[in-house]
């Protein structure tokens, strides 16, 4: 049911890489093959999920604070996966590097206030804070088991609004250079 998530998320970290790319101080660090690399790990971000119960996941209503406590835990179980396959596959490469960052630290928070490690600022590595953004606006946009979609300026004022808090400033600035193809992305692949 989130195959257009997963794609819509990869083409946002992308596009919101690629806005950061030409105007701050990461332009070193976001070259062609980084941003390819980082987008193309972008849909493992969940992997996690996989080990989360059905009652839990599909949950229609609102989760106990048990239920969220282990709904938590994807990020970590994605992360294992992650760094297990990549054990598994010799592989020295920095697709799998790059998920291991995104599956683990998409829900930390600028401010420190996320998890699982409770990072801030520019300890969460730079493809996690991309995918914190690409991630939020689409669930926001998405209709879910427990939730229906908000609509667009609305999930574009939550993420303003989130501006040094949740996000990353610069990343947010990026997101709203890019909105209009953000748009363009949805409408793309709708659910």
């Amino acid at each position: 049911e989130t195959g257009n998530h997963i794609r819509r998320t990869q083409e946002y970290v992308r596009l919101l890489a690629t806005s950061l790319a030409g105007r701050s101080r990461y332009s070193g660090l976001l070259t062609t093959a980084s941003i390819d690399q980082w987008a193309r790990a972008a849909p493992l971000h969940d992997i996690g999920k996989i080990a989360i119960p059905d009652h839990i996941l599909l949950k229609p209503g609102r989760l106990t604070a048990d239920e969220f406590v282990i709904m938590k835990t994807h990020s970590v179980k994605g992360h294992e996966m992650l760094r297990t396959a990549r054990r598994l596959m010799n592989d020295d490469g920095h697709i799998l590097k790059s998920a291991l960052d995104i599956a683990r630290h998409h829900h930390e928070r600028w401010d420190g206030s996320g998890y699982p490690d409770g990072l801030a600022g520019e300890a969460i590595p730079l493809p996690a804070r991309l995918m914190a953004v690409a991630d939020v606006y689409d669930a926001l946009r998405s209709r879910r088991p427990y939730k229906e979609p908000r609509d667009h300026d609305e999930a574009v004022r939550w993420i303003v609004g989130g501006r040094g808090a949740h996000f990353d400033p610069e990343v947010v600035d990026a997101f709203l250079r890019v909105v209009d193809e953000i748009k363009h992305i949805e409408n793309r692949w709708p659910d």
